[in-house]
């Protein structure tokens, strides 16, 4: 009678585990990439509510900075996104009575993952901009 035992080497393990690094060093990046382009949406979003809005108020009171709108305030408009990610304003020579600029800036986290549009904006012509270092693939 012969005694055998099975199980894996320490060299097979190893393989293993180094297979699983290389896995990792590739997905995490890709995944912190792909959350930074998620959390942008969020600003896009609210961004283009709030036109939405600005022109409704263009629509019933003929100006955009009209203070019986419900989006704009004493100072202008400022408006968190509803994931937190990013908030939204146009004051001063941004929000006149016949055009705005909206900005999109990055709070928290979102702020400091992603260089590549540190800014959003929209006009009142619906032209989109950026500011970063890859402003290309913001919108």
């Amino acid at each position: 009678m012969r005694n055998t035992q099975r199980g894996f080497t320490l060299i097979e393990l190893m393989i293993v585990v180094a297979i699983i690094g290389i896995l990792a060093a590739i997905a995490v990046p890709q995944y912190s990439d792909y959350v930074t382009r998620s959390r942008r949406a969020d600003g896009q979003s609210t961004l283009l509510q709030v036109a939405q809005a600005l022109e409704r108020c263009y629509t019933q009171f003929s100006a955009y900075n009209n203070t019986s709108c419900a989006v704009v305030g004493t100072g202008g408009v400022s408006q968190a996104s509803p994931e937190g990610y990013y908030v939204i304003a146009a004051a001063g020579s941004a929000l006149a009575a016949g055009a705005f600029t909206l900005t999109a800036t990055p709070q928290g986290a979102q702020a400091t993952n992603d260089s590549d549009c540190t800014t959003l904006t929209l006009t009142h012509l619906g032209v989109q901009g950026a500011t970063g270092a890859d402003t290309d693939s913001c919108w």
